[in-house]
């Protein structure tokens, strides 16, 4: 007996089928060009986001010591009325610069973490990615500030149940995420340039607890440029935390500031770390 020979499929049904199979063998059109920079940067600030919605312990940790600023060197230097701060209340003039201090501290250790990568291969596998350099760095330095700009809303929390006077315009408040993402973005790249440089998590601790006191406290975060010997002054100039914290006093304070001059410095330290990160990312690989 003769077998009965089956009905062939219509033929839109056959096409449908060949459509659904080329979108499966045909691979998305990668990112390319200017692209690339955004969606790495979003996938970095993604991945760090994760990390803390599972580990929130070093968000808290991290909230400790800007809390003890404000609350026994603030409250302290307020009643003792020695630094001029121009009829501002001390506590007020001291936490743009917390803020800055402590975003300042989670950057500035962010080489650790390249350098955990590549010890663990990571790091060999993303350089090995068509992603240029450039955006591997770009992408972790504002991740960096993401966790920044999460510990920076903790410190105004915290300021601002302490009685502190800060602005809620929704236009300045922006500008501190920017001015935060940036400030970080810096000292996240001075850090990566530093692992690049020493290759080890023991030195890079080291220098990174050697430089962080003296570029605070050659900042203008705790006291007036004024108020600094002529050598600390010359020094507070080329410190980009000095204008990142004249940028929040201005923002969140209302005190007059030079926000351009300020915004114009924090690009150009940040494109600086950038390219010199990126340059020392492939030392580390070795």
């Amino acid at each position: 007996m003769s077998a009965v020979p089956a009905t062939p499929p219509p033929a839109s049904a056959d096409m449908t089928g060949v459509g659904d199979l080329d979108l499966l063998l045909v691979p998305p059109r990668p990112r390319t060009g200017w692209r690339v920079l955004p969606a790495r940067v979003a996938a970095m600030c993604v991945v760090e986001l994760q990390k803390l919605r599972h580990d929130r312990t070093e968000l808290y940790t991290r909230a400790v010591q800007p809390a003890l600023w404000l609350l026994i060197f603030g409250e302290t230097f307020t009643r003792i009325k020695v630094i001029p701060t121009g009829g501002i209340p001390y506590l007020d003039y001291l936490a743009p610069g917390i803020i800055a201090q402590s975003t300042m501290f989670i950057a500035i250790f962010y080489g650790i973490q390249i350098i955990w990568e590549r010890d663990s291969g990571v790091l060999t596998k993303l350089l090995v990615t068509p992603t240029p350099r450039v955006a591997l760095v770009t992408g972790k330095a504002f991740a960096a500030g993401v966790k920044a700009m999460i510990q920076a809303v903790v410190v105004v929390l915290i300021a601002a149940l302490l009685g502190v006077s800060m602005t809620w315009n929704p236009l300045r408040l922006a500008g501190v995420i920017v001015v935060v993402l940036l400030g970080s973005a810096f000292f996240s790249c001075l850090s990566v340039t530093i692992a690049g440089i020493v290759l080890t998590r023991d030195r890079l601790m080291g220098i990174g607890q050697a430089i962080t006191m003296p570029l605070f406290f050659a900042s203008n975060a705790l006291y007036p440029t004024t108020a600094m010997p002529d050598w600390l002054r010359y020094i507070s100039v080329i410190n980009p935390l000095s204008y990142e914290v004249d940028a929040l006093r201005g923002l969140l304070l209302g005190i007059p500031s030079d926000l351009p001059l300020d915004f114009v410095v924090l690009l150009a330290a940040s494109a600086i770390g950038i390219t010199a990160a990126s340059g020392l990312l492939g030392r580390l690989a070795r």
